[in-house]
């Protein structure tokens, strides 16, 4: 069975991540959206150009086309190759660019992170012993990555678009013996017997921890909230402290990891702390302004002033609510799919909002730096915008804090755990009863794909944007009026 260098970095995270993507990848969950996959292919691509013009080894023609192009065109005047294939001895890679000269080559690593991570290296260094065992003289290797301080203006630079950091002298010397290993557990049909550790939640949250966990009674210490972190949850498990009665009876946890598990595993009633929450009300003036915004994270800016994975703002949402308890509703959702939408989302904002208003949003900490990014982008909005995020109050405070707190919470805040939390059988308000847009990444995705639709495709999906974002703050609506009734 090959090794690849994406296989490699598996089984250098974990072996049994390894093994049971090649015997069981039928068990795997992975909680990255396609948008992340998406990324990383627009990222790979740009960058090709950063040597001038490059060959492409055509990845779809299978593994045999890819290693024969590959060989014709490294016999050729130095020239840039874009994913050149090696193999040697069942240990296979592409190589994202490559530069030949005369005397060598120079392979270069495309990342569409923000700073060179340790799994990375890894990765590198994989490739690199590949190629010098087809007898390559790598001179050098670098990775590229994305410079989070650019700025667009004008026309990508992707010179500056891009870091590229020389890491030759930090390779791994010892890839050779660990290839060997890996190669002995992909060749063995027998599942490795390896324990849960931090690799299940670093680099990332591993996709077969589901399935690692499966035998773990329900529920256990990894299902506590945000309240505890992955590292606290391993050590307990390590102790042996799985169940909730374990980590009552032998763990001290602060107290809204107690509530959590008090909650599981008793009736008792939910925990309403109403001084709290009245103190917490007090704080509201009217009108109240419920506001929620939807926005696309660009990984390629394409509009002036903006970074690398900047939130564009392109659609708001605004429950007005005022002092005899009316409420209005008001909404934008820009249609200048080859413009910026911010612009118009601020100059609408600004009209909807007066300063020094009680605005209300959940979770306040995205909506406070979008106006501040906006601000900072249109200065003849930026007064008001900052007034406007100055003002915002956070409903979620109540629920992050336990002030109420019901059992289906789970030890998490966040509006769409705590909505079926508190209103499990209202339709009304049941993300799952929307046409089309049901969560953020799929609002995000519907509105990139407005531009392309027919007119009637365009106004149905523009009536689905429009409806997730009014429930969003007809939530918050509904939230507060539960806040105040009790």
């Amino acid at each position: 069975m090959n090794l690849s260098k994406s296989k490699y970095t598996k089984g250098i995270t974990c072996p049994k991540k390894l093994w049971l993507s090649c015997y069981k990848p039928e068990k795997s969950i992975d909680s990255n959206n396609q948008s992340t996959f998406t990324n990383g292919t627009k990222i790979g691509e740009l960058a090709r150009s950063l040597f001038g013009n490059y060959i492409l080894i055509d990845y779809d023609k299978g593994l045999e086309s890819m290693l024969k192009e590959t060989k014709k065109y490294l016999e050729d005047k130095p020239n840039i190759i874009c994913e050149a294939s090696f193999s040697y001895d069942n240990n296979f890679c592409s190589v994202d660019i490559l530069k030949k000269d005369l005397d060598g080559v120079e392979i270069y690593e495309v990342k569409s992170s923000t700073e060179i991570e340790e799994i990375y290296m890894d990765d590198i260094s994989y490739q690199v012993w590949v190629l010098r065992k087809c007898g390559l003289n790598v001179k050098k290797a670098s990775i590229v990555f994305v410079n989070n301080k650019y700025v667009k203006n004008g026309e990508l630079d992707i010179h500056k678009f891009f870091n590229i950091e020389d890491v030759t002298d930090k390779l791994d010397e010892n890839v050779e013996a660990k290839v060997k290993e890996l190669q002995e557990v992909i060749n063995n049909n027998k599942e490795p017997n390896i324990d849960l550790s931090i690799s299940c939640h670093k680099p990332q949250d591993c996709p077969f921890f589901k399935y690692c966990t499966r035998k773990l009674p329900s529920p256990n210490v990894f299902d506590l909230g945000w309240h505890l972190n992955f590292n606290k949850k391993l050590e307990m498990y390590e102790r042996g402290n799985v169940t909730y009665e374990d980590i009552l009876d032998k763990e001290i946890v602060n107290d809204k990891v107690t509530e959590q598990i008090r909650q599981s595993i008793s009736n008792i009633e939910p925990k309403i702390n109403k001084d709290n929450i009245k103190e917490f009300l007090s704080c509201f003036y009217y009108p109240l302004y419920f506001l929620d915004f939807e926005s696309y994270q660009a990984v390629i800016p394409t509009i002036d002033g903006t970074h690398p994975y900047q939130q564009i703002c392109f659609q708001y949402s605004l429950h007005i609510v005022d002092k005899n308890n009316k409420i209005i509703h008001k909404e934008f959702l820009s249609d200048d799919y080859d413009g910026n939408p911010m612009y118009g989302l601020c100059k609408s904002l600004c009209e909807d909002i007066p300063k020094d208003s009680c605005v209300i949003a959940y979770h306040k900490s995205f909506e406070c730096s979008r106006l501040e990014e906006m601000a900072e982008q249109f200065p003849e909005f930026s007064e008001h915008l900052l007034n406007i995020s100055k003002n915002i109050i956070d409903i979620e405070k109540p629920f992050a804090n336990h002030d109420y707190y019901v059992k289906d919470m789970a030890g998490r805040s966040s509006i769409k755990v705590v909505l079926p939390a508190l209103f499990p059988k209202d339709p009304e308000l049941d993300y799952h009863n929307l046409n089309d847009v049901h969560k953020g990444d799929e609002a995000s995705a519907a509105y990139l794909s407005l531009k392309d639709l027919s007119k009637e495709e365009e106004e149905k999906l523009r009536h689905s944007l429009l409806k997730y974002c009014e429930l969003d703050t007809l939530a918050m609506v509904k939230i507060w009026e539960k806040l105040k009734e009790v």
